[in-house]
């Protein structure tokens, strides 16, 4: 293995000069079809030299570490069901999807870790992911053809977080709270169940998490204000947003009347716009 390099400071990913791959990495996470997850766990292997490089790589001092191991929760989270198992629509045993989650944080921690690295290292972390992906993959999720809408939307939940200090975005928390108690939840639910039928037919569903995790994690930072996180407890404006989002997600699949049923009561926090279509 190549000689352990010296330690390298990075502040943020945009300054990380692996940055291109480790976000190419990150991307692919939701798309990746069950072959590939078959294809990775039977080329992952656990070698002493692989072993000696994953630890190198995870090293307190390693650049973004703490990066690092978020997208190992990620990664975690997006493959959660599979790891479970127990519903028809999932083809990969638990085991072999436990192989492909140690190629995927292999891989995580060796472009993360890539300025400290040396090149045999690198490519050794790297080694089942870059048989199954040899490029380095999309600069950014895709989240289909409503994705601007499903960014603007997951945007509009990140201005909400400093809704204990900031009357804007309490009284925009407030209109969305009144929504929900409007809702025809019977209604409300068949169209949330169809849409994740159709995310489970179109091979969409880890998309689908991805898209809720986003959200989620916006709408629960800390407040920039007084510095602490929101109630735990099920926010009732969150869980309608998400369902609006992943409404999104399938809208090219899904009835128009049922995308309307998920997108329509957050107009006043997001104006979205149903594309025109040919005449």
């Amino acid at each position: 293995m190549g000689r352990q390099r010296a330690r390298v400071v990075v502040q943020s990913l945009d300054a990380h000069p692996n940055r291109a791959e480790i976000t190419g990495i990150l991307a692919r996470l939701p798309h990746i079809p069950d072959p590939d997850v078959q294809r990775m766990a039977a080329a992952w292997a656990n070698p002493p030299e692989i072993a000696e490089a994953r630890q190198h790589a995870l090293q307190p001092t390693s650049p973004l570490v703490i990066d690092a191991l978020a997208a190992f929760d990620l990664a975690q989270a997006l493959f959660a069901e599979d790891l479970v198992g127990g519903h028809d629509y999932l083809t990969v045993e638990p085991g072999t999807v436990v192989l492909a989650l140690k190629a995927i944080r292999d891989a995580i921690a060796g472009s993360f870790a890539r300025p400290v690295l040396g090149g045999e290292q690198h490519a050794a972390l790297l080694g089942p992911w870059r048989l199954v992906y040899p490029d380095t993959g999309p600069a950014a999720s895709d989240f289909g053809e409503r994705g601007a809408d499903i960014d603007r939307l997951i945007a509009g939940l990140d201005q909400l977080a400093p809704r204990c200090h900031d009357p804007l975005a309490a009284a925009d928390h407030a209109t969305l709270v009144a929504a929900c108690e409007a809702l025809d939840e019977g209604v409300h639910g068949v169209a949330r169940d169809e849409a994740w039928r159709i995310a489970v037919l179109t091979s969409r569903r880890r998309l689908w998490y991805a898209v809720r995790r986003r959200g989620t994690e916006g709408f629960t930072r800390r407040c920039p204000v007084c510095r602490t996180r929101p109630s735990k407890d099920v926010d009732p404006a969150l869980a309608l947003a998400l369902d609006a989002a992943c409404g999104l997600l399938v809208a090219d699949a899904l009835d128009e009347t049922l995308v309307d049923v998920l997108t329509v009561p957050l107009q006043d926090l997001v104006p979205l716009q149903r594309p025109a279509t040919e005449s």
